[in-house]
């Protein structure tokens, strides 16, 4: 569980997708922008690749928005390829330990000195060579997390330029991304620039003009994003067991990546002491990776005992089945301590909340499912003890859900509160997120009307033609 072995560096096969048709999103002025920017980039990379390095290709927002964005780039005419290293559980612990770091947590309280470098440095050697025969001197190499920034003098060393992307941090440096920044620092001296979401999370070290700060965006017709009619959500809720119902199969379509329709099959394992929330309740719906840093439990405490029960809302929280996170050891004690502490609510409250484990056999249907979720759902949080950009709050916001979430990390880039949703300044804080909740559950005009103005925010800065241009600008300073 957590870890492959023994499988070697995979390719993850990316379907071009026309970037044109964001046009009837976002009008014909940002399209030509948009144009305009692409050839640029075509230009300037003269023919390079440019090749992405990760440690998962499914489970989790990075994988997601690299599926969604590389499909765009390549149909913009750009050679852009994916690869994802292999790791053994020992090597992902170690990884999960500094990403915990970054976010200034201690994770696990577990070393990170020379035994755990000699045995990240192993991992990294044995996929050196298979990532090297992907690249050509002059290509271009983002190499994203943690987990393979060691691979970075290697592509330099084949005169490659390489971009370290840092999909996570903390704005408030502690003992914890000190250590971090310190396992990380002698594998970072041969980047050519480092990407994250927001200043605040550049290694401390960095050169002002070596940092380049793009936030993620989401694509609008993925099937994590696109339209459902009212019918097919409440069928594909019924069916897989989030909502009370005929369970019968409903034959709801999706889009997959590779724009052949889809259908749901699956059903979500769901641990409750009841049924399923009639379709009529309200659904309060946290949907995470099974991670410390997403607090899933601290919402499921907050709801329990700060939303009142005369308003009849049932909580769900959902992830990913835990063994389909290939880099994160975490998921499954995080998924069990959840359990564990929904065992030992009361008997009124544990019949409200619901744990959800998504089947992440099937990707595309994974998201259709998750749409389907946050867009029944009455309120969406994401109570982040740290966040480096929420992209289920964008995918909520896309979605004109009214949210409630910390004022944590890229999150207070994406929201101001008050206007697309409502802000938490302490994670901690559960009466506060309580109360929030409750006032979006009580008060349905103002719910409406964040949910509309996050569309909005949505709409103007977390499409894919923003993000391709601020890549597309970087890149120029590269040559």
């Amino acid at each position: 569980m957590g870890g492959r072995q023994d499988k070697g560096l995979q390719e993850v096969s990316v379907r071009a997708l026309d970037v044109a048709r964001l046009e009837s999103l976002i009008g014909p002025e940002r399209m030509a922008r948009f144009e305009a920017a692409a050839e640029a980039s075509q230009a300037t990379l003269a023919g390079r690749m440019v090749l992405n390095v990760s440690s998962t290709a499914t489970g989790g927002g990075v994988a997601e928005m690299l599926q969604n964005l590389l499909a765009y780039v390549r149909g913009a005419g750009i050679d852009a390829r994916w690869v994802v290293i292999e790791g053994d559980r020992q090597f992902f612990t170690i990884t999960k330990r500094i990403h915990n770091g970054l976010y200034g947590s201690p994770g696990d309280g577990g070393e990170l000195g020379e035994a755990e470098q000699r045995r990240y440095d192993s991992v990294i050697r044995r996929n050196r060579e298979q990532v090297l025969s992907h690249v050509r001197p002059g290509d271009l190499v983002l190499i994203h997390d943690p987990q393979p920034v060691g691979l970075l003098e290697a592509v330099k060393q084949v005169g490659a330029r390489a971009l370290w992307r840092c999909h996570v941090g903390s704005d408030r440096p502690n003992e914890w991304t000190g250590r971090a920044w310190e396992f990380l620092r002698p594998y970072l001296q041969e980047a050519d620039g480092y990407v994250v979401s927001r200043q605040g999370f550049a290694p401390p070290w960095a050169n002002g003009h070596a940092t380049h700060v793009i936030s993620p965006s989401i694509d609008p017709f993925s099937a994590k994003n696109e339209p459902m009619s009212h019918r097919n959500i409440e069928m594909t809720l019924r069916y897989v067991g989030l909502l009370n119902g005929d369970r019968t199969p409903p034959g709801v379509p999706f889009t997959r990546r590779d724009g052949s329709p889809g259908f749901i099959r699956n059903r979500v394992d769901v641990v409750q002491s009841g049924p399923s929330a009639d379709v009529g309740a309200p659904l309060v719906v946290q949907a995470s990776r099974w991670d410390r840093m997403k607090d899933m439990a601290g919402v499921m405490e907050g709801f329990a005992r700060h939303v009142d029960r005369a308003l009849g809302a049932h909580l769900v929280l959902a992830g990913p089945a835990v063994t389909g996170v290939a880099d994160d050891p975490e998921a499954r004690e995080v998924y069990d301590e959840c359990v564990e502490r929904w065992r030992r609510l009361p008997d009124e409250a544990r019949a409200r909340v619901h744990l959800a484990c998504i089947p992440m056999n099937d990707p595309d249907e994974n998201a259709a499912i998750v749409n389907a979720l946050q867009r029944h759902a009455s309120v969406v949080v994401q109570k982040s003890l740290a966040e480096g950009f929420g992209l289920t709050v964008t995918e909520a916001m896309w979605k004109s859900r009214p949210i409630v979430a910390s004022a944590v990390g890229g999150i207070s880039d994406q929201i101001a509160h008050g206007e697309q949703g409502l802000l938490i300044d302490n994670p901690d804080d559960l009466a506060a997120f309580g109360a929030a909740v409750e006032r979006l559950l009580r008060d349905p005009v103002t719910a409406a009307r964040l949910g509309a103005k996050a569309r909005e925010r949505a709409l103007t800065s977390f499409l894919g033609d923003r993000h391709l241009d601020q890549y597309g600008r970087l890149v120029a300073t590269l040559w």
